[in-house]
This record gives structure tokens, sequence and C-alpha cells, in this order.
């Protein structure tokens, strides 16, 4: 199976509050994506890549951390990565001005921060802006995966399009 024909079965969530969210928000950004809904959710970039039938590095996994400013702040972090990586929170401090440290955030902090719960992070439609970085691997890529904001649905996309409608940076985060 190839992303190309990936199941088909499965209802469609392009109704679903969160998914029309990405769609108009993407279409802010003239894309008009499709979205394919998948049979079973897909939580981890390892189910996503079995059920698109590619390589876990082609999903661009949206990742929510706390971002810890000097100042005793702590602010939201989107980090999109390819799934064959895990995001290095040192590094990525180090990298970034601003940033004193990041640590991982809870089920509670994703879905405030975003309006999505986990599993279902997509890289727009957030409920505030979220500043965001984009994983240079992914331009590795002609195409690469992201969830539209559903645990069941993706849509394909590029990571120069990705840094064009997240207003992202492109950072190595490995």
């Amino acid at each position: 199976m190839t992303a190309s024909d990936a199941p088909t079965s499965a209802p469609d969530l392009t109704g679903h509050p969160a998914v029309r969210r990405v769609l108009q928000t993407l279409a802010v950004h003239h894309v008009v994506p499709e979205v394919v809904t998948l049979p079973d959710a897909v939580r981890t970039a390892a189910a996503a890549a079995a059920a698109l039938g590619i390589t876990p590095a082609e999903i661009a996994n949206s990742l929510i951390f706390r971002a810890h400013a000097p100042d005793g702040s702590v602010s939201p972090m989107l980090i999109l990565t390819s799934g064959a990586h895990k995001v290095d929170l040192v590094k990525v401090a180090e990298l970034v001005d601003d940033v004193d440290h990041l640590d991982r955030a809870d089920a509670d902090f994703v879905l405030e921060a975003t309006g999505f719960t986990i599993g279902g992070v997509a890289p727009v439609g957030h409920h505030r802006q979220v500043r965001t970085l984009v994983d240079v691997s992914l331009s590795r890529y002609k195409h690469v995966w992201a969830a539209a904001g559903h645990s069941h649905t993706v849509f394909r996309t590029t990571y120069e399009e990705l840094l064009r409608v997240t207003g992202g940076h492109a950072i190595e985060v490995a």
C-alpha cells in the first residue's frame, strides 16, 4: 500500500470541528489538501507510517513542548519533527534565543495551547499563535504527512509548505 491508496473505508471526518479548523487555516494560505481518514487512530509516527505505507521519517510529527524563558515564563512551542527523530531538547534550547530549557507538555497543556488532543495535533489551526520550529530533515522528502486535527486524519504536504503555512523556522532538532 502507498500513501496514495491509503484506506478510504473510514468515515469522513472533514466535518469534525478540529479538522475544519485545520482546513480553514490552510485555505487562508491557499492550500487545499486531501485529508486522508484512517480506520484506526494513529497516535505515533510509526502507526501513521504503517497505515500510509511509508517510512516514519516521512511523518511530520507535531510535538508541543513547554518553553521556559529566562524570566521564568512558560509558553508552548511546536516542533514539527521527522517521525524518525527524537527531539534533542538540550540542543534545541541552545539553538533558540530566549529559551532556557524545554520539557514535554502534558495532555492538558497541549489541549489548552492548541485546541487539539495528543495524537491529532496539526501544524496549523491552533487556538492561539504557537511558536513553531520545523525539522530540516523533513526537507529530504518530496512529500511528508501531518496530522489534520484528529487522531484518524492526516494530510500530505511538503517541507516548504510547512515552513510557509506555520511561519516556522528551520532547525536541526536531533
